[in-house]
């Protein structure tokens, strides 16, 4: 009897240790099997080498994510490092939910049993398909050991070492701590090919790494790179092809790393790092070293504070409170109403600033001035106050008020509340010695000496030095006098530098390109473009500029503007030349021409397709005058300078005429030494020497509309004889009592033949707008921004 009991006992012993069919403990899931949150400890992938875990995360109540993380024998210490997740932002039950890989080879993840909320999309016919996670941390569908999908390929706000990150991958932070969901920060390939950290917030949106404040050359990046990738190397190097590189603290092979986006906006090199007992993540570097400086920090109305000792703070501005009590970025709201002129007051906030939302600059203007400005503009919040050796007092005037934060700024912050509101504020003053680097006290250094010979001996050796230098300066002088006479004297030309990360080609490439320029596509007044093929099969056009001092300055604007501009709607430029006398520049080819080629084209171009020319364009125009770092005046708005790609989208072309303006330089106006455009398209400012502003092109702007609207051109006379311009043609049609009754002024004014129906109502309200635009008085013209908007009304109401 003894045998047989014991048989029945190794037999029930063997069969309570074998484990069921649902439970995974290797780094493989084949066609047919899945993944249950419901046996969430055993139902796991875990890489061969054991560093990596996938499988069920927790991430609320009974709310769940697929992720994959750092297994827990390799952080010991506490919470789990996760590295990624399929289905951050819509979790599923801890109830019958399972990651399932189906036999057609997609990979699924289904929320309690019903929907399908993730998926890789990667079904076929064959079943040969199987998931792996791998030493890497990369969780990869494999079809006949070929990757058909990745998790390295989808990252979340974590890049791994060797994962590679490109134009179509993007970091983005969990919105919080406890919150997995994705966040407001987001770190990408910007399309002129910079790496960026970028806020994308409730309200707006920004980049804050590298400096915006910095020319890109500067920032050490390179713009408009033919590729756009980056990686870190296991050794805990980061390189990016836009020139970012940069080491881990700990530099060498080691310590496991990661790269992630952190939930306050700040990327982040972490090493883990071993105790002994335990491992923890160490930050081995960072892109900002005060997280104040992140934009969105602490929301609208409110101010971030920091110190070597402590963590970031948020505070609302006196008269505001927190609109969500557990969540800063939604900032503060006001707790007054607004109020006016003479019940209106400032509080004045020392070393304080709110980057951005500036709305107007004074220059060399008082306290007193710069109050008076914000009080009379209901939509000043409040201003910047500064001083500059060169430039005196200035002021920014705030729409309002956001990134702010008090660290050692110099300058003064002074914020528009009510009078009442102002008498029980006390406390907002606060001590430089707060934050920053307290300044130094300087305290006088009290000796006693004896004058001996010895000063004597000190003063006399220190003017034969001085007078030795300064006879080394004068022939310095001379020589370079001598050389720069030269050297002018042979290339006679006026030229520098031009400040651009553009790609710099030589005379002989685009002279092979063009072949010998022969195929003529364009002329202008000083320049002649050419259609060529670039040696990676590129269409191009080329422009070439003329030997001569007009030439030589259309060339400087142009490049130096192209490198700061980058719209759908502005034309894209590869490359210049700046070779001796040779000075030419490479742009994107567009196959349609210009719109003044269209235009003269009967039937071509139909009245839907006029409109979105007219919104494209103006679009491109506001991004110069609005949302460049630097705003840009164009000088040259026309036809001839719009041009069309193959689905006549409009791009704005030729900056040769193109004028810079830093947002500190002075009150809205550009300095010119000579007039600027094209006779006809040309403001009225210009000719009674007013000062020049953003609204020439809005002018300018305005005549191109009429000429799409009535298909009159400005330049030339009617049946040649001498006839109102078209401005002053429409004006009257517009104006026509009998022809307003009636209605038939559109009719009257309408090219009759363009193609395709119109709207009258949209038709008249597009003519009015373009009569704005044209109108004698700068000041009643609208900006380029405010056009957009008037466009987009009317094409979606009409």
């Amino acid at each position: 009897m003894a045998a047989p009991f014991l048989l029945l006992l190794l037999i029930i012993i063997t069969l309570t240790t074998i484990p069921t069919s649902s439970s995974f403990q290797s780094d493989t899931l084949s066609p047919g099997s899945s993944l249950s949150v419901e046996n969430i400890h055993d139902d796991i992938l875990v890489s061969s080498d054991g560093l990596f875990t996938a499988g069920f995360h927790p991430v609320g109540e009974n709310a769940y994510t697929f992720a994959v993380w750092f297994s827990e024998k390799v952080t010991t210490g506490g919470s789990r490092t996760v590295v990624w997740m399929a289905n951050r932002d819509t979790p599923v039950n801890g109830r019958r939910s399972k990651l399932s890989l189906r036999e057609d080879g997609n990979l699924v993840l289904i929320d309690a049993g019903q929907y399908v909320v993730w998926s890789t999309q990667t079904g076929s016919t064959s079943s040969s398909v199987q998931l792996q996670l791998l030493n890497s941390g990369n969780l990869v569908l494999n079809r006949q050991g070929q990757p058909i999908w990745q998790s390295f390929d989808h990252p979340t706000d974590t890049l791994l070492p060797n994962q590679p990150f490109t134009k179509n991958t993007q970091l983005v932070s969990s919105r919080s701590s406890s919150n997995y969901s994705s966040g407001f920060y987001k770190l990408f390939f910007d399309t002129d090919s910079i790496l960026r950290l970028l806020y994308d917030g409730l309200e707006t949106s920004s980049t804050y790494w590298p400096d915006p404040r910095l020319t890109t050359w500067r920032a050490g990046r390179y713009q408009f790179i033919d590729s756009r990738k980056a990686s870190l190397d296991s050794d805990g190097q980061f390189i990016s092809s836009d020139g970012l590189i940069f080491k881990s603290a700990d530099f060498g092979n080691g310590p496991q790393r990661m790269m992630k986006v952190d939930v306050d906006g700040n990327l982040r090199l972490y090493s883990l790092v071993d105790f002994g007992r335990r491992k923890k993540w160490e930050v081995q570097w960072q892109a900002l070293s005060h997280s104040c400086w992140i934009n969105g920090a602490c929301g609208p109305n409110s101010v971030c504070t920091y110190s070597q000792n402590s963590v970031r703070e948020c505070t609302c501005l006196h008269g505001y409170k927190m609109v969500n009590s557990h969540d800063w970025s939604y900032g503060c709201e006001p707790e007054f109403q607004p109020c006016t002129e003479d019940d209106c007051g400032f509080l004045e906030l020392p070393y304080t600033e709110f980057y951005g939302h500036d709305y107007a600059y004074f220059p060399n203007h008082t306290l007193g001035a710069c109050k008076n400005y914000c009080l009379q503009n209901s939509t000043c919040r409040g201003f910047n106050l500064g001083w500059l050796p060169d430039k005196g007092f200035f002021c920014f005037l705030k729409s309002s008020l956001h990134n702010g934060y008090q660290m050692g700024v110099n300058g003064l912050m002074f914020i528009k509340l009510p009078k009442s509101i102002l008498s029980s504020s006390r406390q907002k003053i606060i001590p430089q010695s707060s934050f920053g680097c307290p300044r130094p006290v300087l305290t006088p250094i009290i000796r006693s000496y004896d004058t001996k010979n010895h000063d004597v001996k000190t003063l006399e050796l220190m003017l034969v030095f001085g007078c030795i230098i300064g006879f080394i300066e004068i022939i310095s002088i001379v020589l370079f006098w001598y050389f720069s006479s030269k050297r002018s004297s042979i290339t006679d030309q006026i030229y520098f530098p031009a400040p651009t990360e553009f790609r710099r080609f030589t005379y002989s490439e685009l002279k092979r390109a063009t072949r010998n320029f022969s195929e003529e596509i364009g002329k202008g007044g000083s320049s002649v473009v050419y259609k060529g093929r670039l040696t990676d099969d590129r269409i191009a056009a080329i422009k070439r500029l003329e030997s001569n001092h007009q030439g030589e300055a259309e060339f400087q604007a142009e490049i130096s503007t192209i490198g700061r501009v980058n719209h759908m709607n502005l034309l894209e430029t590869w490359g210049y030349c700046a070779e001796g006398k040779h000075r030419l520049v490479v742009y994107e080819y567009l196959e349609k021409g210009s719109l003044a080629d269209n235009l003269g084209v009967i039937g071509k171009l139909e009245w839907n397709t006029r409109l979105d020319i007219a919104l494209g364009t103006a679009k491109g125009l506001a991004y110069l005058h609005d949302e460049c770092l630097e705003w840009v005046l164009h000088c040259d708005v026309k036809p001839q300078n719009i041009l069309l790609d193959a689905n006549y989208n409009p791009k704005v072309a030729d900056f040769g005429l193109s004028k810079l303006l830093d947002r500190g330089s002075n009150n809205g106006h550009w300095n010119f030494s000579m007039m600027r455009g094209t006779r006809g398209y040309m403001a009225p400012e210009w000719v009674l020497n007013q000062p020049i502003t953003s609204k020439v092109d809005v002018y300018s702007y305005g005549v191109v509309m009429l000429e799409m609207i009535t298909g009159r051109s400005p330049t030339i006379n009617q049946d040649g004889k001498t006839m109102p311009t078209v401005i002053e043609w429409v004006r009257d049609m517009v104006g026509d009592v009998n022809r307003r009754k009636t209605g038939s002024w559109v009719k009257e004014i309408v090219d009759r033949s363009v193609k395709g129906e119109y709207d009258e109502n949209v038709m008249e309200n597009l003519v009015r707008i373009a009569v704005q635009c044209t109108e004698e008085d700068r000041d009643a013209r609208p900006s380029m921004s405010e056009v957009v908007n008037m466009l987009l009304h009317v094409t979606s109401t009409g």
